[in-house]
């Protein structure tokens, strides 16, 4: 939602840039509205970039947590019944596959352009949020 907000004050500070009025000691040359034009977008495509570094960083710590309550559960597995080993060994390899799915979202997103950004953004999100979903039903199981 701070993302968001912070997005949203950088389009609106880049238009109330164009708003200010120009001096009217000379003429505004094209080249000059261009270079502030230049400038702004660079200034934006920054922001991106660091939004967008942050955003796979925490991916990452999300998905190395998934990982150790993955291995937990494999822990658990070699303690219990046959029984219950094979109910493990099936919640596990849900998990590991839903963990693969996420962990390619975060990959599309730390590659996706501007234009890509939110859908990327999104489908990180909804894969990350089934892992833990799936996680919490499945440590359910077994307690």
């Amino acid at each position: 939602m701070v993302r968001s907000s912070i997005f949203v004050l950088v389009i609106v500070a880049m238009f109330l840039t164009f708003l200010q009025p120009m001096p009217v000691i000379g003429k505004t040359t094209s080249s000059e509205v261009s270079k502030k034009t230049e400038e702004a977008w660079e200034t934006f495509k920054a922001y991106m970039v660091d939004q967008k570094d942050e955003a796979v960083a925490d991916g990452n710590k999300l998905l190395k947590k998934a990982d150790a309550k993955i291995e937990k559960l494999e822990g658990d597995a070699a303690k219990a019944s046959d029984d219950a080993k094979v109910e493990y060994e099936k919640s596990i390899k849900k998990l590991k596959e839903m963990r693969s799915d996420a962990a390619k979202k975060l990959d599309d997103l730390g590659n996706s352009s501007a234009d890509a950004w939110d859908s990327s953004k999104d489908g990180f999100a909804k894969a990350y949020k089934d892992l833990r979903d799936a996680y919490k039903e499945a440590a359910g199981k077994f307690k």
